[in-house]
């Protein structure tokens, strides 16, 4: 993907859908909760023309 796209991922209502198909509230909503509630991390490691990995980080905590 584009760095472009890259950066608005996890931005509330941002979608690559047609208009009408899809909220853009998934990555979002999922930033939120591991960011937020967990004191995690997520982030996107891709590039134009390559596939997209996800990396979740949860601080470890016990």
């Amino acid at each position: 993907m584009s760095e472009e796209v890259r950066q608005k991922l996890f931005k509330a209502f941002f979608t690559t859908k047609p208009e009408g198909k899809g909220t853009g509230l998934g990555l979002s909503i999922s930033y939120q909760i591991v960011t937020e509630k967990h004191s995690g991390s997520l982030e996107c490691i891709s590039s134009p023309g390559n596939d997209a990995t996800f990396v979740i980080r949860i601080p470890h905590v016990g």
